[in-house]
């Protein structure tokens, strides 16, 4: 066969379809999570409302899901990773893994849909952030509220800890969501 009648033929570029997480996603997940452990450690340390500390956790993984922007089912994974490191920290035992598990996967839904940018700024990881740890929050309060039979003064109490909590996040991993975008390409 000569060069010459290879010309009229079609070419075909193939591509393969990413399948779950790549080992470059999973090293960044575990270091978002250690990050946001180390955070909740230290600056929650700081920053104590009533005894209650922020979850920096929920940031970090936030922030892991809307940079990687994996399927909801390992998304899924990474909040009950998320809820597993929270087991390390004070407060009630196993919520967590219901309420990080709920917010990762709603942050992967979030980070889904496609949202107009204002300008040439994407707010969509701020956004998606804010509403994942109104989740998370809200579904840690309500279970807490359950599992400690406890009155309405505590839900209460958790209401301006939640949407802190959801604000700072939001503004935390918008702030990280830029540079780090950058960097990873």
């Amino acid at each position: 066969m000569n060069e010459n009648e290879n010309l009229g033929e079609k070419r075909v570029l193939e591509t393969s379809e990413k399948k779950g997480l790549q080992i470059r996603d999973l090293i960044l997940v575990a270091v978002l999570l250690a990050a946001g452990a180390v955070l909740k450690f230290f600056v929650g340390s700081l920053i104590n409302i009533g005894g209650m500390k922020p979850n920096f956790i929920i940031a970090m993984y936030c922030m892991a899901i809307a940079l990687i922007n994996p399927n909801v089912a390992a998304a899924a994974v990474i909040g009950i990773l998320a809820g597993a490191i929270c087991q390390f920290f004070p407060g009630t035992p196993y919520l967590n893994f219901a309420s990080e598990f709920a917010g990762a996967v709603v942050m992967s839904l979030l980070m889904k849909i496609p949202l107009p940018k204002l300008g040439k700024i994407d707010f969509k990881p701020a956004a998606a952030t804010l509403f994942s740890t109104f989740v998370s929050g809200g579904l840690y309060t309500v279970l807490l509220i359950f599992a400690l039979r406890a009155d309405k003064a505590t839900l209460a109490a958790y209401i301006p800890i939640v949407l802190c909590t959801a604000c700072t996040n939001a503004v935390l991993v918008q702030l990280l969501y830029i540079p780090l975008k950058m960097t990873l390409k």
